[in-house]
């Protein structure tokens, strides 16, 4: 008998916070290295963190070919109550703040979905009422039949908000975070497990993700259409971001995706060029942003940075930058940038420290 939406999400909710989080995998560290040994330029390099640290930011991690090039952490500031409340869970054994990421977690729920195509529990090619039944949105049972799982992850799904109908699913780009949402369900339907069980057991615990879990999110944060948040630090986001440089394999030389799951997540939607299953990717010819209002522009995701970048982005521009071509990984944590063109900003300053430049 398939179960609802909602009686999905209740068992999401009652569980997340009730799993106590298993010891991780032993962690191959990056090594610790003079970053001018590792060929970056140290004044250029200095320069980058004092401008990040200027940005309200909590957290910075650079890692270079398996060496770790900069790693800073900064307290959230003392009149930030906002987002201590929104956003802060404690503090991790390091000294990191232990954050709900915003849309972070949906490539890391990408992931998940990998996973579980490669466990053979997830065809992203059928309906998503083959998982949680019928009546999950507000379209027709015809318009709803017709929504696959991938059309979830790549935000075509055609849905509004508040999950009615607006469009055919494959006709137009919509970020929207209610209807990725519903990806959680559909995870727990084929796994038939809690989210918060699936992610420790597939990707935090094998990634030696220590400090990462789901949590129920503030009444504040009851009106984004997603419950519950992805609260963990900059180490572990770098963490996943090395399983995505290393082609789904940790550091310690377990494989959590496979490669072709991998880089099915990075293929350009036909909506967003700049855009692949809960990824933001760089070099498109074309963006469409993730704001409401947001329009088609000419241009990369971010000019400054190299073409073959791929994203986890979250709101206050909270990001996992991993480039392949550089054999590098970048994770920025906080509140929301001072600068608002921040990523072009970042970048320029990157591509100065760099070898090479």
């Amino acid at each position: 008998m398939r179960r609802s939406l909602a009686t999905f999400c209740a068992v999401a909710l009652a569980t997340l916070c009730a799993i106590a989080m298993p010891a991780g995998a032993p962690l191959a560290e990056p090594v610790r290295i003079d970053p001018v040994a590792a060929g970056w330029n140290a004044a250029a390099l200095d320069a980058l963190i004092d401008y990040v640290a200027r940005q309200k930011s909590t957290g910075l991690v650079i890692i270079q070919d398996d060496k770790l090039i900069a790693e800073k952490l900064w307290p959230p500031a003392a009149d930030a109550r906002g987002f201590r409340a929104a956003f802060v869970h404690g503090t991790a054994a390091d000294g990191a703040t232990l954050e709900d990421v915003a849309s972070q977690q949906k490539s890391f729920v990408a992931i998940l979905a990998g996973i579980a195509v490669d466990k053979g529990l997830l065809d992203v090619s059928r309906p998503v009422t083959s998982y949680i039944g019928a009546g999950w949105s507000k379209a027709t049972p015809q318009q709803e039949a017709a929504i696959a799982v991938r059309n979830l992850m790549e935000m075509n799904s055609g849905l509004k908000e508040d999950l009615s109908f607006d469009a055919a699913p494959d006709t137009k780009f919509f970020y929207n975070t209610p209807a990725y949402a519903v990806m959680k369900a559909v995870l727990e339907a084929a796994a038939n497990l809690p989210l918060a069980e699936i992610t420790q057991a597939w990707l935090a615990r094998p990634a030696g993700m220590n400090d990462t879990a789901w949590r129920k999110r503030p009444a504040l944060m009851a009106d984004v259409g997603n419950p519950t948040g992805l609260v963990t630090t900059p180490g572990d986001i770098a963490r996943m971001g090395q399983v995505v440089l290393n082609g789904g394999v940790t550091d310690v030389g377990v494989r959590v995706i496979s490669k072709a799951q991998l880089d099915a997540l990075f293929v350009r939607t036909k909506t967003n060029p700049s855009y692949g299953r809960l990824w933001w990717l760089n070099g498109g010819a074309e963006t469409v942003g993730a704001g409401a209002n947001a329009r088609r522009r000419p241009g990369p995701l971010v000019a400054a940075a190299p073409a073959d970048m791929v994203a986890a982005m979250g709101a206050l521009d909270r990001r996992l930058f991993v480039v392949p071509s550089r054999k590098l990984v970048v994770v920025r944590t906080g509140q929301a940038a001072v600068d608002r063109d921040f990523d072009e900003q970042l970048w320029r300053l990157l591509v100065r420290a760099m070898p090479g430049s």
